[in-house]
């Protein structure tokens, strides 16, 4: 019987490659034909096929283009490594855009049958807007007191209360550190550490979770300093830079004084940039240490050279440790994947399918479930009897 082999342009296959971040060994040791399909002297089956793009996170599609498709990132993108502009989104960033778009246009039908007010927030502040102004308007409607904060134990606990204050106030908030369900494609800080998707009925925030927890605080709040500007956004909110791109500073210089307000830094302030005294008041103010170290700038008590050298070594101080904690993410399931998907989006979604509104087969597909009483036992766990 004869087997058919699939005409594939050598350059595409060597895209899916590269484009998937595997390393070239391992995916030489599950198809050993690839470099002679890469060569053009072997077409590989249809099955074959199938396989490469499952292992190379590929569209399927893709294979039958004559040369390789461009990835744009599908909002705007403000990420930089240095001043220029990052190219060449992984295929775990694309598809985690993907499916919180889906959601998101699933909420945003979901509140307009259900006749939900525009939120007044969305678009109501420019980059000209003053930024202690601003970050007070935030704290009112996130109800983010220095109160509130002061009685949690652990960043967590800051974290999820931050969460649930956003959610309440019409944000869908997801957190996750992989790709889907998916525990083997864990996404990269390094590549990115948030984004925002504006909508006045539906706004949307994800953070990625394999951040550090003090460094999600700071990714939540400055995501949604871009829904204050309507704005949808992909960011890596770093606090490094003095210049660029106005939006992401004036989104940091928010962030940050929600967060540490510099009225109250100035008297907490010990008078040292040290370690224990970053330590100090990141575990003050449930923030991380780069952060304490920005505000104490930012307060006049340290000059740019010397910010940026402390900022340097701080940095490869909290990679280091974050190199040390991280873990494959896992836990119980059914606590973790509301935090994934949103718990309001969640019960939205399995109150609409209870209802009859929405298929069982699309809440599986938004939500990542599979079976009925997986849906139940979510249901159960967002409040959804």
């Amino acid at each position: 019987m004869a087997v058919f082999r699939v005409p594939v342009a050598p350059a595409v296959l060597k895209w899916a490659a590269e484009r998937s971040g595997r390393p070239l060994e391992d995916l030489e040791r599950r198809f050993p034909e690839l470099d002679a399909w890469e060569r053009g002297d072997r077409q590989p089956t249809f099955h074959q096929l199938e396989q490469f793009a499952q292992a190379t996170f590929t569209p399927f599609g893709s294979f039958f283009l004559a040369e390789p498709p461009i990835d744009e990132v599908p909002i705007p993108d403000f990420r930089t490594v240095g001043n220029h502009q990052v190219d060449h989104p992984s295929p775990d960033l694309l598809e985690t855009i993907f499916i919180c778009e889906q959601r998101q246009e699933w909420y945003r039908q979901h509140a307009l049958i259900s006749g939900a007010e525009p939120l007044p927030f969305i678009g109501s502040a420019t980059v000209d807007s003053p930024v202690v102004e601003t970050a007070n308007r935030i704290r009112e409607v996130l109800q983010f007191t220095d109160r509130d904060r002061a009685q949690n134990t652990n960043w967590s606990e800051a974290l999820r209360g931050l969460i649930d204050s956003a959610e309440e106030a019409g944000i869908l908030v997801m957190v996750s550190g992989i790709v889907g369900n998916n525990t083997h494609r864990v996404l990269d800080p390094g590549e990115f550490r948030g984004f925002a998707l504006s909508d006045l009925l539906a706004p949307l925030v994800f953070v990625n979770g394999a951040d550090t927890k003090a460094a999600q605080i700071f990714t939540l709040i400055h995501e949604v300093c871009h829904l204050w500007l309507g704005q949808s956004a992909l960011t890596d909110a770093t606090m490094r830079r003095a210049d660029g791109n106005a939006t992401e500073l004036w989104c940091n210089q928010v962030a940050a004084e929600v967060l540490v307000p510099l009225a109250t830094l100035r008297s907490d302030y010990r008078g040292a940039v040290s370690t224990e005294e970053l330590d100090r008041l990141a575990r003050m103010y449930k923030v991380s240490t780069l952060v304490v170290l920005k505000r104490i700038f930012d307060a006049g008590l340290l000059n740019w050279d010397a910010y940026r050298t402390a900022y340097d070594e701080e940095l490869s101080r909290v990679m280091s440790l974050l190199a040390q904690q991280r873990k494959t993410p896992g836990g119980n399931y059914y606590n973790t994947q509301p935090l994934r998907v949103s718990r309001r989006f969640a019960r939205a979604l399995i109150n609409d399918t209870k209802s009859g509104r929405t298929l069982h087969r699309d809440a599986f597909r938004l939500l990542g479930t599979r079976k009925h009483e997986t849906f139940v036992r979510l249901g159960e766990q967002v409040g959804v009897a």
